[in-house]
């Protein structure tokens, strides 16, 4: 991981579509997310937020976090989150809040992007 920048002291405005789709470790198969604030564009420490959007199939792979708190909220077509031993189907406006330690997955088993917003706190998976 990049070490993070100077923590921003004003507010920012950024064009999503200047920020690269990337396939984060874990992730397979087309399962992309842009990091749109986080500590490599605004130096937090507390929040990482990204919008992600898997093409049919894609998935990450069944992990948890050490300290990170997530939320999952869909804004496009529907996948199947692991939670633990349950399976739950997703769809647009349905979210999840996962804590520390819960282990989770989540796949694309529509026949379209599944595109949903994810948010992270604190930004990186070590006691603050």
């Amino acid at each position: 991981m990049k070490p993070a920048r100077k923590r921003r002291s004003t507010a920012f405005v950024e064009q999503m579509a200047r920020i690269a789709w990337r396939e984060y470790p874990g992730h397979f198969g087309g399962a992309l997310s842009k990091a749109l604030v986080g500590p490599e564009n605004a130096g937090s420490r507390l929040l990482d937020f990204r919008i992600s959007r898997y093409a049919p199939n894609a998935y990450v792979r069944e992990h948890s976090h050490k300290v990170q708190e997530q939320v999952y909220y869909v804004l496009e077509g529907e996948g199947m989150l692991s939670v633990g031993k349950d399976k739950h189907l997703m769809r647009p406006h349905d979210y999840v809040y996962l804590p520390p330690g819960v282990p989770h997955s989540f796949a694309n088993t529509g026949t379209a992007g599944l595109v949903f917003l994810v948010i992270t706190t604190p930004a990186d998976d070590k006691p603050l």
